[in-house]
């Protein structure tokens, strides 16, 4: 099981400079906000790829219990992973918000 993000995800924001910068990066992001968001959209991407392939062997006939659990363990991490994607783009938000009304 791989953790699509993961500290070498959050190394290559830092060192594109988007951690503490407002430039304008490669992808459009001009903050480290936008890019932790857009890290967490190509997890979540990359995760939908990985049910399509699955759902593609069941549909073509990979109709054996181990087919289906893949399917739907690979299901059940998509919907573990856009909570966490939620969970974790709001409370930094919030964060955010607190501290623009401290400022």
């Amino acid at each position: 099981m791989t953790n699509p993000i993961n500290s070498a995800m959050m190394r290559s924001m830092a060192s594109m400079g988007l951690m503490n910068s407002n430039e304008i990066h490669e992808g459009g992001q001009s903050n480290w906000f936008e890019a932790f968001a857009n890290a967490w959209g190509k997890a979540l991407d990359t995760q939908a790829d990985v049910i399509t392939n699955q759902a593609d062997v069941v549909s073509q006939g990979g109709d054996k219990p181990s087919d289906i659990t893949a399917l739907t363990t690979e299901s059940m991490r998509m919907s573990f992973m856009a909570n966490s994607s939620h969970t974790s783009l709001d409370s930094v938000s919030k964060a955010l918000e607190t501290m623009a009304r401290k400022s």
